[in-house]
């Protein structure tokens, strides 16, 4: 059989890392929001042993979108990148293909299969990570549902081409108000631009549609099923999230192939999970890799790493590892050591420094206002008379001139108290944010928000409760406490 799997990864860089990957065992790892772009492609992300990878990389903006496919070489593929047979698209400006095609969103590998039966075809994944419709923004839900017209008439054209076709990838809608956690009206959800496109694209049984939902094929009544959760309010710990990600197989593939389709909410490393489906199939590999594989960038050719050297700790201060240049527009290596071990430019002293000099002051009698005794009020190096330091005086003509000391004694008491006066002002000064009030329901501080949509509120600031949202059953979920922050309300 084989195992197809999607993950929108949040970022491959900073994301769970290939040695994640290797451990899901897929034969085909479709990646998403990759935020890699040519320039930032480095050998341990695009040269992995056991894979061949293929990625596409935004064109307009560095670090943004991307998606990426790692083939196993035993499902080497024939093909990759512009497999043709991508249908009419007279329907569409070259303007808007530029735009549609520019942000690097989709890969497609063609590869050789056997099906359970025997027979040899072909199989197209597409790897895709659809736009987000924000529905503040028109012209992204204009771009969202331009995107998919595309994605359906290049998927539906290589099917009439002949073999199968498999899309996976974060569709960026939930389909079903089972899909999400807050529905909320279901005639204006199902109203969405997006999930009017899914009712028409997937079939259902009496239905038109020539792609199956693999997992609601399987599980068409499973609730709280959810691939992406909210990080900022801790949401996945309460399973409030949405299901963005898909598996969608053609229906002849899916009714005969599909054995098991899963989501994945145990694996960690972005908002998202990972998402898979096993068919009966095998794939037939093709005998070398296409062009379009990364291992044949001038960059990279007679380069390829061992996956095990993602499982294997290596020393903090590491140079260049196995001599392939790990440093290469990575920062990380002789830079990154040089980095912990750096001098502080001249006159830029650590914080530690600066409390250890402040309760030194005490002691020393160092000046009210934080300077050295050999500091003037202006800053500078210049010495001044010892009346500038009386604690330090004071001390000096003790040892020197015992039969002094009841003299000093009032010089001393007077430093004391201008130390205590200025402690107290410093307090004052940093007495830090107001603390905030406490949830009538869990008697737990609440957090401190913010309104960002549009609107008369915009900006304002408000306390809600502290834990994240969930289930009114769910005894760890948040109640529903809020008051505007600010004085004036309660």
């Amino acid at each position: 059989g084989m195992r197809l799997l999607s993950w929108n990864v949040a970022g491959l860089r900073a994301g769970p890392g290939l040695a994640g990957l290797g451990a899901l065992d897929g034969d085909v790892i479709c990646l998403q929001e990759t935020r890699v772009t040519r320039d930032l492609l480095t050998e341990p992300l695009a040269m992995v042993d056991g894979y061949n990878s293929y990625f596409s990389f935004c064109r307009t903006r560095s670090g943004y979108s991307g998606v990426a496919t790692f083939c196993k070489d035993s499902a080497t593929p024939l093909a990759g990148g512009a497999v043709g047979c991508y249908g009419d698209l007279g329907a569409f400006t070259p303007q808007e293909l530029k735009a549609l095609d520019g942000e690097g969103r989709a890969v497609i590998t063609h590869h050789g299969i056997r099906t359970s039966a025997q027979q040899e075809t072909t199989l197209t994944v597409i790897n895709v990570y659809c736009p987000r419709a924000d529905p503040q923004r028109p012209e992204h839900v204009a771009y969202q549902v331009s995107f998919y017209r595309l994605l359906q008439g290049r998927a539906e054209a290589l099917l009439r081409d002949g073999g199968h076709v498999v899309i996976l990838g974060d569709i960026n809608t939930s389909h079903r108000p089972i899909d999400h956690c807050e529905p909320g009206d279901l005639e204006a959800f199902q109203e969405h631009p997006g999930r009017r496109w899914l009712d028409g694209f997937l079939w259902v049984p009496d239905g038109q549609g020539l792609f199956v939902d693999t997992f609601r094929l399987l599980h068409p009544s499973q609730p709280y099923a959810f691939t992406c959760w909210r990080i900022d309010t801790g949401a996945r710990l309460t399973n409030h999230g949405t299901r963005l990600d898909y598996v969608l197989a053609d229906r002849a593939l899916a009714l005969a192939e599909l054995r098991d389709a899963r989501i994945l909410p145990e694996v960690p490393g972005s908002d998202h999970c990972p998402v898979l489906a096993e068919l009966a199939a095998t794939f037939v590999p093709a005998p070398c890799c296409p062009s379009l594989c990364t291992r044949h960038m001038p960059e990279f050719a007679g380069t390829q790493q061992k996956l095990s050297r993602f499982l294997v700790r290596v020393e903090r201060g590491a140079g260049a590892v196995g001599g392939h240049g790990m440093c290469r527009g990575a920062g990380v290596g002789p830079r990154c050591s040089a980095r912990r071990g750096r001098r502080l430019p001249r006159g830029q002293g650590d914080l530690l420094r600066y409390f250890r000099a402040a309760q030194g002051q005490l002691g020393t009698g160092m000046g009210q206002n934080g300077q050295e005794s050999g500091q003037n009020a202006s800053g500078h190096g210049t010495r001044e008379p010892a009346q500038d330091a009386p604690g330090q005086r004071g001390q000096e003509a003790a040892h020197n001139a015992p039969g002094q000391s009841r003299q000093l004694e009032p010089m001393l008491g007077q430093a004391a108290g201008t130390q205590l006066s200025s402690m107290a002002h410093w307090r004052m000064v940093l007495r830090g944010p107001t603390l905030p009030p406490c949830c009538p329901a869990h008697r737990e501080p609440c957090a401190l928000r913010t309104v960002r949509k549009p609107g008369p509120n915009h900006g304002r600031r408000f306390y809600v409760c502290a834990r994240p949202p969930g289930r009114s059953s769910d005894p760890r979920a948040c109640c529903n406490f809020f008051r505007w922050a600010g004085k004036g309300h309660s």
